[in-house]
């Protein structure tokens, strides 16, 4: 289960709709499976239909998390036109073990959905998730 304060749900949100129509993608960090902070990330790919992190970005939050003895938990990104579920490519490069991966779906503009998932040596499980 996915614990997040519906503040950091809607941060999450709010960053795929400022970066519509492209992807957007980020880091939720926290501990004993709580999320308590939102890292908004750079799509370095500028595409709407894939995203990479910029690696320098992605050092320095795994640094600053472990600082202040957050892990990551979670993944976000964005798909500006297509539902909130994973793609074939979300799960080919869904490489980091023992996090989640959320998904912003903004398919329907007016009625944005996040979900997230555990994407497991490729198979997808649907994750509840309990806003807080």
């Amino acid at each position: 289960m996915l614990r997040i304060p519906r503040k950091l749900a809607d941060a999450a949100i709010d960053h795929a709709c400022e970066g519509f129509p492209l992807e957007v993608c980020g880091i939720l960090g926290g501990t004993e499976e709580k999320v308590s902070t939102l890292f908004r990330m750079t799509n370095t790919d500028q595409s709407n239909e894939h995203f990479m992190m910029a690696p320098t970005e992605q050092f320095a939050v795994m640094k600053e998390m472990r600082a202040k003895g957050m892990e990551m938990l979670a993944i976000y990104h964005s798909h500006p036109e297509s539902p909130a579920r994973p793609s074939a490519e979300d799960v080919r490069l869904a490489l980091t073990p023992n996090v989640s991966y959320v998904i912003v779906s903004l398919q329907d503009a007016n009625n944005p959905v996040l979900k997230s998932f555990r994407i497991i040596a490729g198979r997808i499980e649907p994750e509840e998730v309990e806003y807080l």
